[in-house]
């Protein structure tokens, strides 16, 4: 049955202005340029209902958004993007400011690249790796000594259990540990020897800090991996030699695919001096193939980020840093802590692309290179509620050897953890001192302080962490973020470039002021 509908004639003035309005085929314009009026297609009856104000706005009980009580966390994707634009538009400022003040500071013909440093840091860079060879050959040494005296068979003196294990004698104790203890003479003379002539050549003979930084670092890479792999051939002698079935002593199920002595090896070692780890393993988990796709991504990073850094640090750093020398020589307190907090952004900013340079470029990239499967080099340090957490996280490399090699040792000879932490950071301040002061040619022991320094801060902020709730995590986390952006970088920074100036350079009196 069709359904009648309601029309009604009604004029252009009645129509609502999302209604479509159908004209007649005739429609026309006339002579003058104006449409001649038409009459309008029926078009539907509008259906009005009358409005009551009695609808219930507040029906239930509510909380504010952003109040703690709320049972939905809100967005904060917003005031990200806010913080984003101020953070952008403020450094565009400072960019503008900076050109205008000093114009292009930066200049590559400006370096001074010395034939001396380039020739001496070449020869360094092939030098340091002959320091692993001695290595391997001591280690070679040991194990073919180890293999003779398992050929002895029923000439050994200790005791072989049903069981599979065998008990040492104490004659044969004495004299692993008297074996051992000539290896680790060997091993230790030897990587310092590469250290101390590193330093040495560095300090007197090499000027470019960027040189001298890189043969240093290379070093101390050296003497780091020498020690890890002599700890572990060590541990993996003794279990060949005394094989024992008990729980505690059981090897990794990954070392199987590589026992003592296969793994002495020249490609062995020089697998693990190419790979991205401080610590030694016979083996490694393995990617299947490597994507160079991925390599050459994870190298352009690391060339952009480099020279971001480079111009950062020339056209901004810099400037700041010249600035503030009469402020440090006068002992101008309250100019010293504004020039440290205009120093601070900049210094942070140079610090995460390093950070990002290293552990996430660079060294993904080579362990693509070289298919190493472990690419956990941190996790979210940024979000470390105590300080302690953020020196376990932010460098995995280095956590991961100084827990096996250093901390967990001491605590198995009896230390107490805070002592053998105490140890840990005296070690590690040593070894930042000799990275930073060696090349700069300024042993101030500003790196060291700033290292053994974290202790008291770890000890404050450890309770944080344990906190219930989130308040004291963000407590932590804000401790953190302010003793190393406000403090810690920008005041090394300034300290290591007043030392500089003050051997290599003049301090003037009549500086610009910004």
């Amino acid at each position: 049955m069709a359904t009648k509908i309601d029309t009604a004639t009604v004029t252009g003035a009645d129509v609502r202005i999302d209604t479509p309005i159908k004209r007649s085929s005739g429609s026309h314009v006339n002579l003058n340029g104006f449409r001649a009026p038409q009459p309008l297609a029926p078009i539907r009856t509008l259906m009005k209902k009358k409005y009551r104000h009695v609808a219930a706005v507040h029906s239930k009980p509510r909380t504010s958004c952003l109040s703690h009580d709320s049972q939905v966390s809100p967005s904060f994707l917003g005031f990200r993007n806010l913080m984003v634009i101020v953070l952008v538009v403020g450094n565009l400022r400072l960019m503008i400011e900076n050109f205008k003040k000093y114009g292009v500071l930066i200049c590559i013909r400006c370096h001074d690249y010395r034939r001396q440093d380039l020739i001496l840091g070449a020869a360094l860079y092939f030098i340091i790796p002959c320091h692993l060879f001695l290595a391997y050959v001591v280690e070679l040494v040991a194990a073919k000594q180890a293999k003779a005296s398992l050929r002895a068979g029923k000439q050994r003196d200790g005791t072989a259990t049903p069981g599979g294990s065998y008990v040492a004698s104490d004659e044969e104790r004495r004299k692993f540990q008297s074996t051992w203890v000539l290896i680790a003479w060997i091993h230790g003379i030897n990587v310092s020897l590469c250290l101390l002539i590193t330093s040495v050549v560095v300090y007197f003979f090499i000027h470019h800090p960027l040189i001298g930084t890189l043969s240093e670092v290379h070093a101390v890479i050296v003497w780091l991996k020498t020690a890890s792999y002599a700890f572990t051939n060590r541990d993996l002698r003794h279990a060949y030699l005394h094989p024992s079935k008990r729980e505690e002593d059981a090897l990794p199920d990954i070392y199987s695919q590589c026992p003592y002595p296969k793994n002495i090896t020249l490609g062995n070692l020089t697998y693990f001096w190419l790979a991205p780890t401080l610590v030694y393993q016979p083996v490694y988990p393995r990617s299947k193939k490597i994507r160079w796709v991925f390599v050459i991504k994870r190298m352009a990073e690391v060339f952009g980020l480099n020279a971001f850094m480079w111009i950062a640090s020339a056209q901004y750093a810099a400037p700041v840093l010249r600035n503030s020398l009469d402020h440090l020589a006068s002992l101008d307190l309250p100019s010293i802590l504004e020039r440290l907090m205009k120093l601070s952004t900049i210094s942070l900013v140079i610090w995460l692309a390093g950070f990002f340079a290293l552990f996430q470029s660079f060294l993904n990239a080579l362990a693509e290179v070289m298919q190493f499967g472990d690419r956990e080099f941190y996790t979210d340090w940024w979000n470390s509620p105590s300080v302690g957490v953020y020196w376990r996280t932010w460098n995995k490399p280095v956590y991961q050897f100084m827990k096996r090699h250093v901390f967990s040792p001491l605590i198995g000879r009896g230390w107490s953890s805070g002592s053998a932490s105490i140890a840990v950071f005296v070690f590690s301040g040593v070894l930042h001192e000799l990275l930073v002061g060696i090349p700069t040619h300024n042993i101030i022991g500003v790196a060291f302080i700033g290292m053994v320094a974290q202790l008291p801060l770890i000890a404050i902020t450890a309770p944080l962490e344990k906190m219930d709730g989130i308040n004291g995590r963000i407590i932590g986390n804000c401790i953190f973020w302010v003793s190393f952006t406000l403090i810690g970088q920008p005041l090394a920074a300034l300290l290591y470039f007043f030392a500089w100036q003050a051997k290599y350079g003049t301090v003037s009196k009549h500086t610009v002021k910004l």
